[in-house]
């Protein structure tokens, strides 16, 4: 078993790479020591790649009009959320931020990530 700490290098993640592909074609059992060590394996090198390569999550709109895609939901349907044909047209069109109790309505009810949805149009990520 390999002796499994935190990536710092990307050494590190190169070896730890290596060591996982072997899992690959051999798929460890559950509940077995090579499975644990899959399992390890795996979580550090998702931490690794989190901390040196984030993924941002999209913009609002962005991530509005793939739920809509995703769902087939229509501009009129995001007018019904919101109670306002209108005020969907300016989101979408970004000529309007998302409100606090828009952006709660997408969450709840499409299922929009909030961290998708907060963050402030303008500003850089």
């Amino acid at each position: 078993m390999m002796d499994i700490r935190p990536l710092r290098s990307e050494a590190d993640y190169e070896k730890a790479l290596t060591e996982i592909e072997r899992f690959f074609e051999n798929e460890p059992e559950p509940g077995t020591p090579e499975a644990d060590e899959f399992d390890l394996l795996a979580l550090v090198i998702s931490d690794y790649e989190a901390k040196n390569w984030p993924i941002d999550p999209p913009d609002p709109v962005d991530a509005i009009k793939y739920r809509m895609e995703q769902k087939g939901y229509s501009q009129r349907d995001l007018g019904i959320l919101f109670g306002s044909q209108s005020r969907a047209s300016e989101i979408l069109s970004r000529k309007r931020s998302l409100t606090m109790q828009m952006a709660w309505k997408l969450n709840r009810e499409w299922g929009v990530p909030a961290e998708s949805l907060i963050f402030p149009s303008g500003g850089t990520r």
